[in-house]
């Protein structure tokens, strides 16, 4: 019997999915993050964001906090006085992501937390919010997708957010105030 004249040859077309398969993957502007971006979020008025400063040892009284945009740029700052609580006026029009940092006197250790969403207004800065805020920026940015797989790695779920079946309760509202 004869082979079949009519079968295909696969040799052309597998070397053109190969090559652009390495096309594709050579784009060095592709997005870091596995979620797509996001619409730029804004104040649309006057914001005043508060919280709480602590670490491991307990409240922190005596530092500054600042926040800044994604570059750095400082947007407002406030120092701590005898206090571990913190307020900070954001302006109208301040675009999102903005990161808070806080820094103690001597500048040795800076902890920060990021906000997302203008709806939110507490964020405690924290150990906690840190590793998450670093994290997600490894992710690939300050995004709602990327704070929420650094904070669900983090791997510390708060006892009374625990229950037989897993997690319970809203994600973006636990783990060190970045909510």
């Amino acid at each position: 019997m004869r082979a079949n004249s009519s079968s295909f040859n696969w040799g052309v077309p597998a070397a053109c999915l190969l090559a652009l398969s390495f096309a594709a993957g050579c784009g060095k502007d592709a997005p870091k993050s596995a979620f797509p971006q996001q619409a730029v979020k804004k104040y649309e008025q006057a914001t005043t964001l508060e919280g709480m400063v602590s670490d491991n040892a307990g409240p922190i009284k005596l530092g500054t906090v600042k926040a800044c945009d994604e570059k750095e740029n400082v947007i407002a700052e406030t120092a701590l006085q005898g206090s571990d609580h913190y307020k900070i006026e954001i302006p109208a029009g301040t675009a999102l992501p903005i990161v808070l940092t806080f820094s103690r006197p001597q500048g040795v250790e800076k902890m920060n937390t990021v906000v997302v969403y203008p709806s939110v207004t507490k964020f405690d800065i924290t150990p906690l919010s840190t590793a998450i805020a670093k994290k997600a920026k490894a992710l690939g940015g300050y995004t709602h997708g990327n704070m929420l797989v650094a904070a669900e790695s983090m791997g510390t779920v708060p006892d009374d957010n625990k229950m037989t079946a897993g997690f319970r309760g809203d994600p973006t509202k636990q783990y060190g105030g970045w909510h």
